[in-house]
């Protein structure tokens, strides 16, 4: 018998920029603050619970896991490159003054990883600037999000005197253009005049139309004096929402790029970021082709769920020559009988049910398998819903307000890498006891997860395939604060800031009925984002799908994408190539 589907996977937001000028996704520093679970009683069973993988046998297991996949075992350091990059190399530079300073190295993650994509990076503080270092990369990217940063002289100059691209994003031009007071004008053909805080919702960028959240996004975005187009190429124009009028977003000028706002906070799939995520093509691969692939990933597939409605998905993909990716949770639990009245747990290498077959049945028919965690939810305790698969978080701690909103408390109690790494191998145990083999990729349920999971899961995959979430002192490698947490979005293939290969899922999911506080994403919303993709000139259009949906909205967004341009190719290939 089937379980009638509950909950659906609703947490596109995680995959946003959802930092800016002190407002965080996590609420609390506190990991499960005065609170305490409990694991569910596990039913008499010949395989091994996470909990019994604990210690020095789980860590033999995940490194055979990894052995398999031809990683090694241990944590990677951020500044590694994707593979298919070109190697360049990239300094991003960040501030660190003031109330908000920790604000930086967020920012300078999300460039960081993006910079990936075309090769090794290496981040610090702007403060730590050494003469000269511009000169040793392709390019730099400096984030001013500290208003009045002091900027040494050294670094002034060198922008200034700069043989190679430098990316100047928002706060503090203004030293610059005060050290070069006589001549910065006439050099490169514009000068800022003030921030405009007109309401802004759309910024044109290369022929496409990409949105802005202008309720939310009051900082404003630089307006100029001057602007001699003969000297300076504008990048971007933002549109007031008052008039219609519009000025730059972005100009260039010889080896200088300076976006007028910082383009990471209150972002969106159909956003201006897109805009910077092609300008990198600019400054470090501008012989980059314009190329437009497309990919496909079936979600939140247990043990619970119909073989008939998942073959039925699987061929129609097939018959169009498509290769897809499916993401296999392969216990399925529901601790407390939330749906049936009755607790009950599944397991993919279950005789009888069918999964186990139609997960090889894909496998055969163009698809890649994908571990999409252990059982999707934690423990009996509702985290934040029902306590069962594929409703809940199954790696982070998340609790519900009564207006439904979410608090991102932190890290499980009793997380660690070895708790994360006994739920890897307990999973991989199920594909393998089910003759699916070992899956290649993984994906964190809700996209969320603690920075010792990330790294456990860096120890044991080569990829992942999901948004990420980056939190305070990851890239400084200091302490973790849960507190200082932002979201990203990939519009390529990158190695993040936790060392693994991440593909895109960028257009968010087909849900037509409301879940909590999330509203429908239908399949208009799907196609918006495709289009304003389409700004990437070597991006990607990735989006994910419920099987129980049927084929009839998949045909219905397939059909949407290619008639956009986007041709889909294989999950595996973009792994193994960028």
């Amino acid at each position: 018998m089937f379980r009638i589907q509950g909950g659906r996977k609703r947490m596109r937001f995680l995959g946003v920029a959802v930092v800016a000028a002190g407002v965080c996704l996590a609420t609390s520093a506190g990991a499960g603050a005065g609170w305490k679970g409990s694991e569910p009683a596990e039913p008499a069973h010949d395989w091994p619970s996470a909990a019994g993988l604990a210690g020095q046998a789980t860590k033999q297991i995940v490194k055979a896991i990894g052995g398999a996949h031809g990683v090694k075992f241990g944590g990677a350091q951020p500044g590694g490159a994707a593979p298919g990059a070109v190697g360049s190399t990239t300094l991003v530079l960040y501030d660190t003054s003031g109330a908000y300073g920790w604000l930086g190295e967020l920012y300078a993650t999300y460039a960081g990883n993006l910079a990936s994509h075309f090769g090794s990076w290496k981040a610090e503080p702007v403060s730590a600037y050494q003469a000269g270092q511009i000169s040793q990369y392709t390019a730099t990217v400096y984030i001013g999000s500290s208003y009045d940063e002091p900027l040494s002289t050294a670094f002034l100059d060198d922008v200034y005197n700069a043989t190679h691209p430098v990316v100047w994003i928002y706060d503090n031009i203004w030293e610059l253009t005060n050290r070069y007071a006589t001549t910065f004008q006439s050099k490169y053909g514009w000068m800022w005049s003030q921030f405009d805080l007109s309401p802004v919702s759309n910024v044109l960028y290369n022929g496409v139309d990409l949105t802005r959240d202008a309720a939310h996004n009051g900082a404003g975005i630089m307006s100029y004096a001057s602007v001699d187009t003969t000297k300076a190429t504008v990048l971007g124009t933002a549109v007031r929402d008052t008039d219609g009028s519009s000025f730059p977003w972005a100009l260039r000028s010889g080896n200088l790029l300076y976006v007028g706002e910082n383009p990471f906070v209150y972002t969106t799939e159909t956003d201006r970021v897109l805009a910077f995520d092609d300008l990198l093509y600019s400054v470090l691969n501008p012989a980059a082709p314009t190329r437009h692939r497309a990919l496909v990933r079936l979600e939140d597939i247990n043990p619970s769920q119909d073989p008939v409605q998942l073959k039925a998905v699987a061929d129609y993909l097939y018959s169009q020559g498509i290769p897809f990716g499916f993401g296999v949770s392969p216990v399925y639990t529901d601790p407390n009988g939330y749906y049936n009245g009755t607790p009950e747990t599944s397991h993919l290498s279950d005789k009888g049910n069918g999964i186990a077959d139609i997960v090889r049945y894909m496998e055969a028919h163009g698809g890649t398998l994908v571990m999409h965690g252990y059982t999707h939810q934690y423990t009996n305790v509702p985290n934040p819903y029902t306590a069962v698969t594929g409703d809940d978080f199954e790696f982070f701690r998340v609790t519900e307000n009564t207006d439904h909103t979410l608090n991102f408390v932190g890290p499980v109690p009793e997380d660690s890498f070895a708790w994360a790494s006994g739920r890897l191998a307990a999973s991989a145990w199920e594909f393998l006891r089910a003759g699916a083999g070992l899956p290649r990729i993984f994906e964190f349920p809700h996209y969320a997860a603690s920075a010792v999971d990330y790294q456990a899961v860096a120890a044991a995959f080569p990829t992942r395939w999901e948004r990420g979430l980056y939190f305070g002192g990851v890239l400084s490698g200091s302490t973790v604060d849960y507190s200082h947490v932002i979201g990203e979005s990939f519009p390529y293939v990158v190695r993040d800031a936790y060392g693994s290969t991440v593909l895109p899922e960028n257009l968010g999911d087909y849900a037509p009925e409301p879940f909590y506080s999330f509203p429908p994403h239908g399949i208009s919303s799907i196609l918006a984002a495709g289009a304003a993709n389409l700004a990437v000139r070597d991006g990607f259009a990735a989006f994910f799908y419920h099987p129980f949906e049927g084929v009839g909205p998949l045909s219905q967004i397939i059909a949407g994408l290619r008639a956009q341009g986007w041709t889909f190719t294989s999950p595996a290939q973009v792994a193994a190539t960028g």
